[in-house]
C-alpha cells in the first residue's frame, strides 16, 4: 500500500479541559462515518476519556496507545498523556485546565513534527491560562510558528469567504508599527502559494484590505495606505501575482465586494475576524497556513458560558476535521 493510500491519522488535542473541547470530540468521533474517513488519535487520558463519555453520556469505544505510530484504524485511539485523574470545573477557566491543554497540544505537536500523525485539530485553549514559564505564546498560531517549519499565517475558511490576516494577536496600538514591505509580501506570498497549492486554485485572487478607513483616503486619514501598501501591491501584481487593493474595508464585505475574490487580506485581526463570524459563524475553520504540517481548528473560543451542558454545536469543528484532511490530500498531489 501506498502512503498515498494509506488511512490519514488526525490528531485531537484536548483544548481547555473546562470548555467545550472535550464535548466536540466526543460528538464528533462517535460518528461511525468518521472513522471510515481516518485513524483518530486523542492527545489526553483514558480517565479523561471516561468522564467526558460519562458525563455527557455518549458512550464510545476507544483503544488506549503508547504512541500515535501503533494507533489502529476504525476505532478511536488515546496516547495517554498524563495518567493521573484531573478535576473538572466546567466554565472555569483555571491553572490547571491550562497547563494540561498545553501538555495535550505539545505531545500532540511532537508526533506531527515527526509524521505520526498527518494532521492536527486543536480544540479551543484559553490564551490567560496557558502561560507559564515555559508557554509564552498568545495562541496556536504563534506556538506551531516558533515548532514547524515555514512562516504561519491565521487563515480563516469558509464555503464563502477565505480571509488571512497581516497582523493577528497584536494590540491594536501596534499593528501600525508591525506592518512593512517585507510583512506584506510574505504575508500575500502565503496566501496566495496557500491557495494554489492547498485549496487547487490554479490562478489565485486576492483582495487586501486597507489599514486606515476609507484606505487613507488619499493620504487625509493616515499615510500608510498610499506609502506603503500600495506601491507594495503594485509591484506584487506587475510580477504577475492577481492581488488588487488596498480596498476600503468598511464597504467591502456590505457589498459583496468579497465574492470577487479566493481570498482576502485583513491587516489586522478585528478587521477580518469580525466580518468572517458575522458572515459564517459557526460553519467557518481557523486554518494555519504557510507552514509545512497541516493543523486546523474550529472558529470559537471556549465557549464556557455553555462548557459540560451537551448542548456545544459541533458544526464548525466537524468542518475543521475535513479540511485538514482535505489539505493534506491536495498536498500529496503536489509532492
Amino acid at each position: 500500500m501506498s502512503s498515498k493510500d494509506k488511512k490519514i491519522k488526525v490528531g485531537f488535542s484536548i483544548g481547555d479541559l473546562n470548555g467545550i473541547g472535550g464535548e466536540l470530540i466526543l460528538k464528533s468521533l462517535c460518528d461511525k462515518h468518521f472513522l471510515e474517513l481516518y485513524t483518530p488519535i486523542v492527545y489526553a487520558s483514558s480517565k479523561m476519556m471516561d468522564f467526558l463519555s460519562q458525563h455527557f453520556e455518549i458512550p464510545i469505544s476507544y483503544k488506549n496507545q503508547q504512541t500515535a505510530e501503533t494507533a489502529m484504524p476504525n476505532i478511536i485511539n488515546v496516547v495517554n498523556v498524563w495518567e493521573e485523574a484531573v478535576e473538572i470545573h466546567f466554565g472555569e477557566p483555571t491553572a490547571a485546565s491550562g497547563r494540561y491543554a498545553i501538555l495535550s497540544l505539545e505531545a500532540a505537536v511532537n508526533d506531527l513534527k515527526s509524521a505520526a500523525i498527518d494532521v492536527l485539530v486543536t480544540p479551543p485553549i484559553n490564551k490567560h491560562n496557558i502561560q507559564s514559564d515555559t508557554f509564552q505564546f498568545p495562541g496556536h498560531t504563534d506556538y506551531l510558528n516558533k515548532e514547524l517549519q515555514g512562516d504561519s499565517l491565521m487563515f480563516m475558511i469558509s464555503d464563502k469567504l477565505r480571509i488571512g490576516l497581516l497582523t493577528d494577536h497584536v494590540p491594536i496600538a501596534e499593528v501600525t508599527s508591525q506592518i512593512n514591505e517585507a510583512l506584506i509580501c510574505k504575508k500575500v506570498e502565503t496566501i496566495y502559494q496557500s491557495l494554489k497549492y492547498d485549496f487547487g486554485i490554479k490562478a489565485p485572487k486576492i483582495a487586501v484590505l486597507g489599514l486606515n478607513p476609507h484606505a487613507g483616503d488619499n493620504g487625509v486619514i493616515g499615510t500608510k495606505d498610499d506609502l506603503v501598501l500600495k506601491p507594495v501591491l503594485q509591484r506584487l501584481k506587475a510580477s504577475g501575482m492577481g492581488v488588487e487593493g488596498p480596498y476600503s474595508a468598511d464597504s467591502f464585505f456590505g457589498s459583496d465586494a468579497y465574492k470577487n475574490f479566493d481570498a482576502v487580506l485583513a491587516a489586522y485581526h478585528d478587521q477580518g475576524l469580525i466580518p468572517f463570524k458575522t458572515l459564517t459563524f459557526g460553519s467557518g475553520v481557523n486554518f494555519t497556513a504557510g507552514l509545512d504540517k497541516v493543523r486546523t481548528s474550529p472558529d470559537h473560543g471556549t465557549a464556557y458560558e455553555i462548557a459540560g451542558r451537551g448542548i456545544a454545536n459541533t458544526a464548525s469543528f466537524r468542518k475543521a476535521i475535513y479540511c485538514g484532511i482535505a489539505v493534506f490530500k491536495q498536498r500529496q498531489i503536489h509532492q
